[in-house]
């Protein structure tokens, strides 16, 4: 450095290149500190704002379908990927960038360099060929992420099989039915299918190109370093210039090679993001026009979609009408052909049927996750289609089948039933009181404070009947918060018979005057029920309460009759078919062992 000063301030013919060399030098150092900062800083922003675009497409405008796609679904696994630090993000993308812009400023200052000292010729042949190794080393890496990209769904088998060896929900069945063997030889053979085909392209699209692209480079190098050898044997170059040409000739062919803090980054970064616009265009094809939208998402699709102003739901105060609903699930056969089914307001409706009958789906389609291929879902008169969908789902109280056990404290756990009032801890009590299982939340280490997850520090887990019971708490904890439409979709399959007895009975004392729709496999809970509908080949085929319809002699008191006669044979008695659900031993009437039942 000393020396270039000295020889800055002397003069002389050497003073053009001393001045690009220091010049180019000065601006690599001052410049060097704030790279690395104000990429970061960048990056968090790109971030922040892809992620706020992740979750307004996936909250406030993603239909379930939508989410449910396959494709979807690999893209959302290679956003999740990004933002899990598994992959590099659309900001690691713009801080690598960034970095770029250093490496281009040194091939830049070396190509000046070398036009100073051998002239322009020679400055050209090394920037075409540092040019082209460059954008052919890119483009392979293009190619090559395209390929990863493609073999999506086998990556997403290879990771889920990882997931199922080495996580703790599967391992008791992994070892009582000793499905290591086989576990691991599915492992192997995902791998395989996945691994062959990347380490192929891998081979077929960077290690074969490089030797063609590292051929050009090593030509531009070599002549310019053949003309550096020329000028130096023949006096025309000091030995300053002839180190700085030599130097400057050789920043180039180092310009070929990857670069670790740019071209992973870059490459994979901006194909997270290409992932989110997809995602986000998949949900615009599928979307109701005038869906609403996440104000925080700032760009993309939803920030392109004008909101439009829906009615907002209201309680029923009439009736909830499936009116000739027609409905298939994509590449299914169709589920519903002509539905007609009236759930009066303030009245608890039963619907048995069936495994596969539609019950599940008859529920997606009331809380407007799906919609009909034909027909009509009204609420008062007024189409479904028509109403705010967030203001529908705040009338709703929804217990799913395979509803969601949070990873939270046992009060978060029952307070997201109302996020708004999840601060009520007397509500929530209260709601747990309801749904009979405030002693066993109460008699953990932390109370209601203690979180429900056995791997958390201090936290403990529930039994299937225990967890069953906090979702009826997360309902009932709604229904106080304002819901008027309740849902229970199988809500005490956990439960034995007298548990589900005595929450039934606690149910409708609860729940009066509210509008509830019950989906029951045990006849003991849709016999209280107001109305009963009996969903067989996509339609109601019958409509009644429970006498009613047991008088009438068709399906539905066929099975009836055949749970009946189950739970009599257990109970190791000959009654009638007809005594059931309700069946109890009595030791006070007609004798011990004897089964009673009442229609």
């Amino acid at each position: 450095m000393s020396v270039m000063l000295d020889r800055l301030a002397s003069g002389g013919d050497e003073l053009p290149l001393l001045a690009a060399a220091f010049g180019c030098f000065l601006v690599q150092q001052v410049l060097a500190p704030f790279q690395p900062a104000l990429g970061e800083a960048i990056a968090r922003r790109v971030d922040r704002r892809c992620l706020h675009r992740l979750l307004a497409v996936s909250f406030r405008r993603a239909p379930i379908p939508a989410l449910e796609d396959p494709g979807t679904l690999d893209k959302l696994a290679d956003i999740r990927a990004a933002f899990d630090g598994d992959l590099p993000t659309p900001g690691r993308a713009v801080a690598g960038a960034l970095a770029l812009v250093a490496r281009y400023s040194q091939l830049v200052g070396a190509v000046v360099l070398v036009a100073v000292v051998l002239g322009a010729p020679a400055a050209v042949a090394v920037g075409v060929s540092a040019l082209v190794v460059r954008f052919g080393q890119r483009g392979s890496l293009g190619r090559f992420a395209a390929l990863w990209d493609g073999l999506a769904g086998a990556r997403r088998r290879v990771l889920y099989l990882r997931r199922l060896a080495a996580g703790p929900e599967a391992a008791k069945e992994i070892r009582v039915l000793g499905l290591r063997g086989w576990l691991s030889e599915r492992h192997r053979q995902a791998s395989e299918e996945y691994l062959g085909p990347l380490w192929a392209g891998r081979r077929r699209l960077l290690a074969a190109p490089f030797l063609g692209y590292a051929a050009v480079g090593l030509a531009g190098a070599a002549y310019a370093l053949v003309e550096l050898a020329r000028a130096g044997a023949g006096g025309t170059l000091t030995v300053l210039q002839l180190a700085i040409g030599a130097q400057a000739v050789l920043i180039p062919i180092r310009f070929g090679v990857y670069f670790p803090e740019s071209d992973v980054q870059t490459q994979f970064g901006v194909q997270a993001y290409r992932a989110l616009a997809d995602l986000e265009a998949r949900v615009e094809r599928v979307s109701p026009p005038g869906a609403g939208t996440d104000p925080v998402a700032g760009a993309g699709v939803a920030a392109r979609t004008q909101l439009v102003a829906r009615p907002v739901a209201a309680s029923p105060r009439g009736e909830i009408r499936f009116q000739d609903v027609h409905f298939a699930y994509p590449g299914g056969s169709p589920v519903f052909a002509g539905l007609d089914l009236t759930l009066p307001a303030g009245r608890s409706t039963a619907l048995v049927g069936l495994n596969g009958a539609g019950k599940t789906t008859l529920v997606k389609l009331l809380a407007g996750f799906y919609r009909p291929d034909q027909g009509t879902i009204s609420i008062d008169g007024r189409d479904l289609r028509e109403l705010d969908g967030d203001s529908w789902h705040r009338q709703l109280a929804v217990i799913f089948q395979n509803f969601i056990r949070y990873e939270l404290t046992a009060a978060e756990n029952i307070g997201l039933g109302a996020p708004g009032r999840r601060g009520d801890l007397a509500a929530v009590r209260d709601a747990a009181r309801q749904a009979s299982v405030l002693d066993v939340l109460d008699d953990l280490p932390a109370g209601l404070a203690t979180p429900l997850y056995s791997r958390h520090t201090g936290g403990q887990d529930l039994s299937g009947g225990q967890w069953q019971r906090v979702a009826l708490a997360r309902a009932l904890f709604a229904v106080r918060a304002g819901a008027s439409v309740l849902v229970l979709d199988e809500p005490t399959a956990h439960l034995d018979v007298r548990a589900e007895a005595d929450f039934y009975h606690r149910f409708l004392e609860t729940t009066a005057g509210l509008t509830s729709l019950v989906i029951s496999h045990r006849f003991s809970t849709v016999r209280r029920a107001d109305h009963i509908a009996v969903l067989e080949r996509g339609r109601v085929v019958e409509y009644g309460d429970h006498d009613g319809l047991l008088a009438s002699g068709g399906r539905y008191a066929e099975m009836f009759a055949l749970q009946a006669r189950h739970f009599v044979d257990l109970a190791g008695g000959g009654a009638e078919p007809y005594r059931s659900v309700g069946a109890r031993r009595s030791t006070d009437r007609g004798g011990p062992g004897t089964v009673e039942v009442d229609r």
